[in-house]
């Protein structure tokens, strides 16, 4: 070899090994919250004010709530004007008591400006994926819903050839295998199906893989890895829901009257809320909020004491971690 070509040689091996931009890395932050519930706790305005200014000083790059936020109706439009008072992006899941007291798909979509119940948006280099999972399974089904029909999974299929990012899916009830009692779904009921789509595509794709599926819906505090991707449930922000059998009288008689489905819930004293850091470094970063129960805790009624390690007043700090290579 010349000298001349061993200077062209070793040139170009410098540049392969040492001038190759290394690839930038992403980060955000997202102020999460799920289940405000605000027609069935009396203390509904404090619980969402408490988020909005802690969001306020937090700064995440935007905010979403999990379902179960509220119906559109007058007597809640100052709560959404709080949610609205957020300086950032805002963004709303749909959930099943969001349609309540005979209210519209449609209604409850439009009142939160939404064009429709699932949608995508991209932020700070990751493409978000909002599902709904209330679409009926037959056609003459009536009362709650826990599925997503063909028409939505084959927009997901589109969706999901789209972005060249990383990709995050939000909806309200699990997709998951978030646990309940025995013989309970918490799930959606096709959610093997839908799994089944995530981890496909994520066989095809590394670069833009789906890291991660946050819900609402169970009022958990629960997270679990399969087959890669991360299913995390966040807690709700009010209470946890028992049911008729453990009835008991929280607050005042008066507040009894007016707020009669409070009784029949363990609610938190404090609010409970979360932020959520991801990064392309590979990484899942909560934070904790930790509160306590109003009056006796669920097992000092009866509960189940299977569900004590998912059930509890507080959103854990957790930090997970995950691959895109």
């Amino acid at each position: 070899m010349n000298r001349i070509s061993y200077v062209i040689l070793f040139g170009a091996l410098l540049l392969s090994m040492g001038c190759n931009p290394k690839k930038e890395v992403k980060t955000i932050k997202i102020g999460m919250c799920s289940d405000v519930h605000l027609p069935t706790m009396h203390d509904s305005e404090y619980r969402i004010t408490s988020f909005i200014d802690s969001m306020q000083s937090a700064r995440p790059d935007f905010i979403i709530e999990l379902g179960d936020f509220g119906i559109p109706d007058e007597r809640y439009a100052s709560y959404f004007g709080i949610w609205n008072s957020f300086s950032g992006p805002r963004f709303h899941v749909i959930g099943n008591h969001e349609m309540d007291g005979g209210t519209t798909l449609e209604a409850a979509v439009a009142y939160r400006n939404m064009e429709r119940s699932y949608y995508s948006f991209h932020q700070n280099g990751f493409h978000f994926i909002v599902l709904d999972g209330n679409d009926k399974q037959f056609p003459d089904q009536k009362g709650y819903r826990s599925f997503m029909g063909n028409e939505q999974l084959k927009w997901l299929e589109k969706e999901l050839e789209m972005p060249d990012e990383p990709v995050i899916i939000f909806s309200h009830q699990g997709i998951g295998s978030d646990p309940g009692n025995p013989g309970e779904r918490y799930s959606i009921e096709n959610a093997e199906e839908v799994r089944a789509l995530f981890e496909q595509h994520n066989k095809e794709n590394q670069h833009n893989k789906i890291i991660a599926c946050f819900n609402g819906h169970t009022h958990h505090d629960f997270v679990e890895e399969l087959n890669g991707i991360w299913y995390i449930t966040i807690n709700s922000m009010a209470y946890k829901w028992l049911g008729e059998e453990y009835e008991h009288l929280r607050y005042s008689e008066e507040i009894d009257k007016n707020f009669k489905w409070i009784k029949y819930t363990a609610p938190y004293k404090d609010p409970l809320y979360t932020v959520v850091e991801i990064s392309t470094e590979g990484y899942i970063k909560m934070s904790g909020k930790y509160s306590a129960y109003v009056g006796p805790s669920p097992w000092e009624l009866g509960y189940p004491e299977h569900l004590k390690q998912f059930v509890k007043p507080q959103i854990t700090e957790r930090f997970m971690e995950f691959s895109l290579d």
